[in-house]
């Protein structure tokens, strides 16, 4: 389990996942009304997200990351552009750059397997779905707000999680680094940049919502359009957080966008599901237009 003691996207919403072009789209059950002066933010209408610089606390609650490090050093984007708007405290996702090119990973290699009461989730990080091309070249658009200069390297992760997970007496704080892991094989952070703000508003992703931090590993600070996440009822899950709880995309039971009024302080909630193939009422993670976009805390004991 982690202990406050340890230092330790959203999306970018795109025609098509991997492209080399910085246009935005919207998916049709997300609203993107054009807003006018005094409108207040939404957190389902991608031109007015709440922006969570601030929400960090050290005690879980509702909307907030729930944050092991209370120190930032700084890092990551250098400025923001005209989808940030300050004054409202929203952002534009629909307008928001992206960071061009479309690399393929063809040694992707990740695997879901359970041996008793242990689901091991075995990966080298790549995802299977191209990304952007990083270092972000100078003559890209994205540079003049985020130079990352990190390259995309393969990892070796393993995770060896409770096959059937239980909540905990008490919630547990997010360290910085790898919170979970998706099942397109990447590895996704809590929703704050080095800096210790909100990651999908300040910082530049590719058009699958992914980057890679100064180790090399790509990973989402939200859920990613290269997952695909359609339908009209509830989302499918997406990826397994280190406790062993699922996390599931952006739709409720009745097909609707989630928002954190609808989840705990941990970013989840308990109902009916088919987990392995068994149908139980079981807690698990949903992901959300709205910060802190994946958890909020551990609902059960991390590995």
């Amino acid at each position: 389990m982690f202990h406050r003691s340890i230092v330790a996207v959203l999306v970018v919403i795109l025609f098509g996942c991997g492209g080399g072009g910085g246009s935005t789209a919207s998916p049709a059950s997300a609203s993107t009304s054009t807003p006018t002066p005094g409108q207040t933010a939404s957190p389902t209408d991608l031109t007015r997200l709440p922006i969570g610089d601030g929400k960090v606390v050290t005690s879980a609650q509702i909307g907030y990351v729930d944050s092991c490090q209370t120190t930032f050093g700084g890092g990551g984007a250098t400025s923001t552009g005209a989808w940030y708007n300050a004054s409202s405290g929203t952002f534009n996702l629909t307008i928001k750059p992206a960071v061009q090119g479309s690399v393929a990973w063809p040694a992707h290699s990740f695997s879901v397997t359970i041996a008793g009461a242990t689901r091991q989730l075995v990966s080298n990080d790549l995802p299977n779905h191209t990304s952007g091309t990083y270092p972000i070249a100078t003559t890209d658009p994205a540079h003049q707000y985020d130079g990352n200069p990190n390259s995309i390297l393969s990892q070796s992760i393993q995770f060896n999680v409770p096959a059937n997970p239980v909540v905990a007496a008490g919630a547990t704080c997010l360290s910085l680094g790898p919170i979970g892991v998706m099942l397109t094989g990447s590895v996704f952070y809590n929703a704050l940049d080095a800096g210790g703000r909100d990651a999908v508003a300040h910082e530049i992703l590719d058009a699958c919502s992914g980057h890679p931090d100064q180790s090399g590993s790509y990973h989402y600070h939200a859920f990613t359009p290269c997952f695909t996440d359609s339908g009209t009822g509830h989302s499918a899950l997406v990826g397994y957080a280190r406790d062993g709880f699922g996390i599931f995309g952006l739709r409720d039971v009745d097909g609707t966008l989630m928002t954190d009024a609808k989840l705990d302080a941990c970013h989840g909630h308990s109902h009916s599901i088919t987990w392995d193939g068994v149908t139980q009422t079981m807690y698990r993670y949903h992901m959300t237009y709205e910060y802190p976009y994946t958890l909020g805390c551990y609902k059960g004991a991390p590995v």
